[in-house]
């Protein structure tokens, strides 16, 4: 068995044990609401000690396990994820503009492939999905062109600022706009751009994902599926954050990946779209952690870049592993600018913290006289996360115009 299924697996093992005691009992409600309104669930199998779907734990242990969950999934087909709600578009060819291949059923009708992708023009959002909770979305894959231009939203239980904003690219680990194959438990990136993430995203009384085209330019084609289980939540659930940054760390160096963070949760991954200015080795630079109150010195330090990515001295060739990677075919040799996409996810080692946290990577390189040098790099970053709601606001995302140049 492959190391990384046998350690997914073994975790699978002991978030079982961990939900059979965490969702005996339905999550608690906050005073004045209400129950969602929903057909009740098929009752669990007869000699089941477990009353709830281990949706939040997937993995290869828990498969074998029927429980009284219910699959449903969100794409242009099938915009609300309703039962029996699929492939009921009818081609419509007074439609004066429509989604690549929008006309392509005409002649079939109803049934045949009429609605399979959505068009996002110029200055509008999407809404990908709106639904009900509880639940756990479990799933995303989408095909966008990786378009730094276009942003992913999502707000939890009714929220009206976003717990995730990201252009969509750099959500799925791809950096600077340019493909490389992930091959992670959390995401995966396909030829020729088939972006997927894994990610439980547990959500209590409601889901609403959207996607905003932010450039100048109409996308006629957006490809997407999102899988969700309709299932108890445990109350003490966190909801996933990810936050989107970019400086140049000319003018702030450490570079901030995450701060402003306030409440009990779990880190649990980093992306960074590095472009190096210099020749040279840019990776001597140490992540920094500081945690609950943390203030000149944090809790956990580093001891540099490519030991944070689980690499060592340099990154002579590209990886992609379960926990981290460096995907693109880049060299500390090369003529700057040098562009590096980097991934680190914190699954089997979450930074755990109980008020506060924040995180910096500082930018370090070797000067000509042998002693560390502070670099000028252009760095942007995803930081995820997971704790409850209401959660701090974030910094005004940068335009499309920074986040293209």
């Amino acid at each position: 068995m492959h190391p990384a299924v046998r350690r997914a697996a073994m975790l699978a093992t002991t978030a079982l044990a961990a939900v059979a005691c965490a969702v005996a009992s339905p999550p608690a409600r906050r005073p004045g609401t209400s129950a969602p309104k929903r057909a009740s669930a098929p009752p669990a199998m007869k000699g089941s000690t477990m009353n709830t779907d281990v949706g939040l734990f997937p993995g290869m242990a828990s498969l074998p396990l029927i429980t009284g969950a219910r699959t449903r999934s969100v794409c242009a087909e099938n915009p609300t994820g309703e039962k029996a709600k699929g492939g009921m578009a009818i081609p419509d060819p007074t439609e004066k503009q429509w989604p690549a291949s929008g006309r392509a059923a005409d002649n079939l009708g109803q049934g045949w492939k009429v609605r399979p992708f959505i068009r996002v023009n110029a200055g509008r959002t999407a809404t990908l999905m709106d639904v009900k909770g509880p639940g756990v979305i479990q799933h995303i894959w989408l095909v966008e062109g990786l378009n730094r231009e276009l942003v992913l939203r999502f707000y939890w239980d009714g929220e009206e600022t976003p717990s995730i904003e990201a252009p969509a690219p750099d959500f799925f680990a791809v950096g600077n706009g340019r493909f490389a194959r992930v091959n992670s438990l959390a995401v995966t990136v396909n030829p020729a751009n088939a972006l997927s993430c894994f990610w439980p995203m547990p959500f209590h009384k409601r889901a609403r994902v959207t996607l905003t085209n932010e450039g100048g330019k109409d996308v006629e084609l957006v490809a997407y599926q999102i899988t969700y289980a309709e299932t108890p939540v445990p109350a003490n659930a966190g909801m996933l954050h990810a936050q989107y940054r970019r400086a140049t760390t000319e003018m702030v160096n450490p570079y901030v990946i995450l701060d402003g963070v306030r409440g009990a949760g779990r880190y649990v991954g980093t992306f960074m779209s590095w472009i190096q200015k210099e020749k040279g080795w840019f990776g001597e630079g140490e992540i920094k952690f500081f945690l609950d109150g943390d203030k000149e010195f944090p809790t956990i330090c580093g001891t540099g870049t490519e030991d944070y990515f689980l690499g060592s001295y340099g990154f002579p060739e590209p990886y992609s592993t379960a926990y981290s990677g460096t995907v693109l075919p880049s060299s500390d040799a090369a003529e700057p600018p040098t562009p590096w996409s980097l991934y680190r996810w914190h699954i089997a080692d979450p930074i755990q913290f109980g008020s506060d946290l924040r995180v910096t990577i500082q930018a370090l390189g070797w000067g000509k006289d042998g002693k560390y040098k502070k670099l000028a790099d252009d760095i942007s970053s995803v930081a995820y996360w997971y704790q409850q709601e209401p959660h701090a606001a974030f910094p005004k995302l940068p335009s499309a115009a920074d986040r293209m140049r």
